[in-house]
């Protein structure tokens, strides 16, 4: 198996000196964050500038001198792409192209990469073709046939030089209806939460929270040391789903979902929404909160709002744990706070990503409550069915068989997703 070739990219987050600085929010954290999205979807960052701007060019939104300076970055870095940390009207974008001779894609462009290879669900897939096709309907660039062999489904991400086909704009308007209709008829046949769990056999542990907030690196420490992350079944089940050990010996499957983004663009948030539609069936919830940041409190806010558009209550389902990253690296009034808080909230969890401090902690938690919610149920399975009884002895924990002429008497100790899955894969009911 060969390795895996990673894009170059340059970032460009623009600074507008014109604008007061406490609108312009904390420029550190917008640079991380803008690079994070870029390695979200394994673009290789060769270096992120931060430029001024004292007065927008209709044309190219940077003045000429900057367009200088970053021309001559381009020239020494040659990336692959250059992504620039704003939403770019056609015209810059393309005049930004011809400029530097390179691919430029913006903030809005990049966030539809990341959410066209998270979308897990029919809705969510189709949500962010529609937000695609929005983006693109102004742009007409890139063929259809040109996007499906690079990556499967629509994307902007591409070399210099490629072919630039114009799509028609009666064919993209027929392509929305289309799309809107079949999202109709998936909103009238909710039954794709349980399609999903039937899936996965095993419980599924989702982390959420925002780009910046220490994600990846929690799932990658989680992830990385357990033998189940090659070769077994579900190791290749998904780039960002994972199945590891907890301390019991039980079996998890670890989902990383899509970061949470700040000043999200208004007709992307349905997108992004239906990219989460699987945390709904999760059976433990993770949100990683960035003990550093300085919009710590607003972040979780948000996060409560898009939760309960997902139809979840934060503040009363049992399923969330706030995970309080960094915690090794944030102030010492803050990690005192914390510290005392989880004192006496065992759903709030002081943890570092980096360090691992917290993270056995973390495990044992999730186990706990796993086993809290098992139940001791009782099956007739006929002595035909093999396949139903090797299931509960793959997923469940036997505490007894008895064999009759017929059936087979089972007492398993289970959790209730495997329940569900067992009882709506094999049909039975238990006594």
């Amino acid at each position: 198996m060969t390795d895996e070739v990673h894009e170059t990219a340059l970032i460009i987050h623009p600074v507008f000196t014109n604008v007061p600085t406490l609108e312009r929010g904390d420029v550190a954290q917008a640079m991380e964050e803008a690079c994070g999205l870029a390695e979200a979807i394994n673009l290789e960052i060769t270096k992120a500038m931060q430029v001024n701007i004292s007065r927008i060019s209709a044309g190219h939104l940077f003045g000429k001198g900057t367009r200088a300076n970053i021309a001559k970055a381009v020239e020494e870095l040659k990336p692959d792409i250059v992504m620039v940390n704003f939403t770019l009207s056609p015209v810059q974008q393309r005049n930004l192209e011809k400029e530097f001779n390179c691919k430029i894609i913006d903030r809005t462009g990049l966030i539809l990469e990341i959410f066209g290879a998270r979308a897990q669900t029919k809705e969510g897939r189709i949500q962010v073709e529609l937000a695609q096709l929005e983006y693109q309907k102004s742009r007409l660039v890139k063929s259809w046939s040109h996007l499906e062999r690079q990556r499967g489904k629509m994307s902007f991400v591409g070399g210099p030089g490629e072919s630039q086909l114009e799509l028609d704009r009666r064919i993209i308007a027929e392509r929305i209806a289309s799309l809107k209709k079949d999202l109709i008829k998936i909103r009238k046949t909710r039954d794709l939460g349980r399609k999903a769990r039937e899936k996965v056999p095993f419980p599924v542990v989702a982390l959420v929270g925002y780009t910046n907030a220490g994600k990846s690196t929690l799932f990658n420490r989680l992830t990385g040391a357990n033998v189940f992350a090659k070769d077994l079944l579900f190791a290749t089940l998904d780039p960002t789903m994972r199945r590891i050990e907890l301390p019991s010996g039980r079996i998890v499957i670890l989902s990383d979902t899509v970061g949470f983004i700040s000043d999200l663009p208004t007709h992307l948030i349905e997108a992004f929404r239906a990219t989460l539609d699987q945390t709904q069936y999760a059976d433990v919830i993770l949100h990683v909160r960035d003990s550093t940041q300085t919009d710590y409190d607003k972040h979780k806010q948000d996060v409560i709002s898009i939760m309960r558009d997902l139809g979840i209550d934060y503040e009363s389902d049992e399923r969330i744990f706030e995970l309080v990253n960094k915690i090794d690296i944030c102030s010492d009034a803050r990690r005192d706070e914390v510290i005392r808080k989880a004192s006496f909230d065992n759903h709030l969890l002081p943890v570092s990503a980096q360090t691992g401090e917290g993270v056995e902690h973390l495990l044992n938690v999730i186990d706990d409550f796993l086993s809290k919610h098992w139940s001791q149920l009782h099956y007739n399975i006929p002595l035909s069915d093999g396949k139903a009884l090797a299931w509960l002895y793959q997923h469940a924990e036997v505490l007894e068989t008895k064999q009759g002429a017929d059936v087979t008497e089972i007492i398993v100790h289970i959790d209730p997703a495997n329940q569900n899955r067992f009882e709506s894969l094999f049909h039975y009911a238990a006594n």
